[in-house]
């Protein structure tokens, strides 16, 4: 089965395509968020090449709400002209190939997001917690690797890395339990915030 992966959500761009556990082909590459000009041009590339997966694999965050949406945008374009069968993973568990880590990340109003990643699975929804709380919680995680997408120099422990959609094309090979079958949406850290028009407050 082809399934093609992708993934946006931070600043490297990544993408692969693989026939059952084999890669056929992946890239990556600095994911400028004012365009996506080489997300789509990797895209029509392996198409041409390849044809069309039998399932899409899109990175669902949490990160760039931007990037997410334009991945998801594309994989629903996609299943609209072929019938690919879609579905998201968290971005999180495309970071390791190890079966147990964790993800900190910047969360923007002096927060940060902490995840666990168990047995390639997203253990548990993302916690907030402050600069503080975060120095707390990393000081007392010992035997696991902590892994960040973000340039954190606050946290000296934390290793940059990336999320792969190679490791993601295997994540959801191998934990398909991973995988949510349902609408796609970005995974979001706080409840999304909607501007209501004037006309509707009155």
């Amino acid at each position: 089965m082809k399934l093609l992966a992708f993934d946006l959500s931070t600043r490297r761009g990544t993408i692969a395509l693989a026939d059952d556990k084999k890669i056929l082909c992946a890239t990556d590459w600095a994911n400028d968020r004012r365009t996506s000009a080489p997300f789509f041009a990797a895209l029509n590339e392996i198409i041409r090449e390849h044809g069309a997966p039998e399932t899409i694999v899109v990175g669902l965050g949490p990160g760039s709400y931007t990037g997410t949406r334009i991945a998801i945008s594309a994989a629903i374009g996609l299943r609209a002209t072929t019938g690919t069968a879609l579905a998201g993973i968290s971005s999180l568990c495309g970071i390791s190939d190890e079966n147990e880590f964790c993800v900190i990340g910047d969360a923007k109003r002096a927060s940060f997001f902490f995840a666990n990643i168990s047995g390639g699975l997203l253990a548990n929804d993302p916690e907030l917690l402050s600069e503080n709380e975060m120095n707390e919680r990393i000081s007392s995680i010992t035997t696991i690797p902590i892994y960040s997408s973000d340039a954190l120099p606050q946290f000296t422990s934390v290793k940059l890395r990336f999320p792969s959609a190679k490791l993601l094309c295997l994540r959801a090979q191998t934990f398909p339990q991973n995988v949510a079958r349902a609408s796609l949406a970005p995974i979001y850290l706080r409840e999304p915030h909607i501007t209501t028009p004037r006309s509707a407050q009155k």
